[in-house]
């Protein structure tokens, strides 16, 4: 593990600090994040008129299906390319052999417009803690296909246990990024029957409220006909001030924001009681130049809120960005929470 390290009992849990360079910033810089903050203060500039998530025209999807291709290929080949059918619709994951012993796979769950090629930078050093499935979120753009409304918080969890269900293993470590990790947390307090445990990765609406100033700053670039400079800006904001890059997985976020409107409901923050009731241990690893929370205030939730056996992580140099730019310390963590467990 880089840096310093601390580590002591508190109401059953384990943190660490350590420190990183900043200048280390990897290829995936920003995962998509303007939609997100757009969606938890309810803004409908974004959402579709439809009641599913759907494309402007095919030339928008085919762009954004270019630049996924595109984005992929720096991905490892999959091992299996999995379609499971769920009541609100087709979803798409992935599955990578890895060369670890986990007891389950890893489950990858993106950021908010994009999809399973963000994870490009992480999976060398996951598949060696054992299998990975990555998903594309239901209701964004990417390879699942939403065909029913999602309506609440409820069908959100719904869709994704179906999921498991219809996936060979019995468990599943989840790993959800910004909404991701949302939406693993989701799944955890209301349907865990598939969930092992969760790592979530700077999650929003988890353990605090998003500030009023990510807010402000996010709604002129929620606008997706507005020029793509006022989205990057915003990403630029998001990811401590790096800028956006000119690369695959760049442009295919910004051809999802752009070309793809969402028909999902806000996400409802998750409170301090009903983390207290998980059944599940959960990794909270938290970003300490986060802009999507105050990184202190969500620190102290996760300590105080999260059951026995999980454990809490705070890189104080780390972005809302952190899976891009420390993708080895990120699994570090997780390798050290899932041996904990053992």
């Amino acid at each position: 593990m880089v840096g310093t390290a601390e580590e002591h009992a508190s109401h059953g849990r384990r943190r660490w600090s350590a420190r990183g360079g900043r200048g280390r910033r990897r290829r995936v810089l920003v995962i998509a994040l303007v939609a997100v903050v757009a969606f938890a203060v309810g803004a409908v500039a974004t959402r579709s008129s439809s009641s599913v998530g759907r494309w402007d025209d095919a030339a928008g999807m085919d762009r954004y299906l270019a630049a996924y291709e595109e984005a992929f290929a720096d991905l490892p080949e999959p091992d299996a390319t999995v379609d499971v059918r769920t009541d609100f619709g087709v979803v798409r994951l992935y599955r990578f052999e890895g060369s670890g012993n986990a007891d389950a796979p890893l489950l990858l769950l993106p950021g908010r417009a994009s999809g399973s090629p963000v994870w490009a930078d992480n999976l060398p050093s996951l598949l060696r803690i054992g299998d990975v499935y990555t998903i594309d979120l239901l209701g964004e753009p990417g390879r699942s296909v939403q065909e029913r409304p999602i309506g609440d918080d409820a069908d959100q969890a719904a869709w994704l246990h179906q999921t498991l269900a219809g996936l060979p293993e019995e468990e599943f470590h989840l790993v959800g990024l910004s909404i991701g990790g949302w939406t693993a947390a989701n799944l955890g307090v209301r349907r865990p029957e598939h969930v092992a445990s969760m790592t979530l990765l700077d999650p929003v609406l988890v353990f605090d409220d998003m500030p009023l100033e990510t807010i402000v700053r996010s709604l002129p670039a929620s606008l997706p006909w507005l020029p793509e400079s006022w989205r990057d800006g915003f990403n630029s904001y998001t990811a401590g001030g790096a800028p956006v890059e000119d690369v695959p997985v760049a442009r295919m976020i910004e051809a999802g924001m752009r070309h793809y409107s969402l028909a999902l409901p806000a996400p409802t923050r998750i409170g301090e009681d009903t983390l207290a009731g998980l059944d599940v241990p959960v990794l909270a690893v938290i970003a300490g130049e986060s802009v999507m929370h105050d990184p202190a205030t969500a620190e102290a939730t996760a300590e105080r809120a999260l059951p026995e056996g999980s454990m809490v992580r705070f890189h104080p140099d780390a972005s809302h960005a952190i899976n891009g730019e420390y993708p080895e310390e990120v699994a570090a963590d997780i390798r050290a929470f899932l041996e904990g467990r053992a």
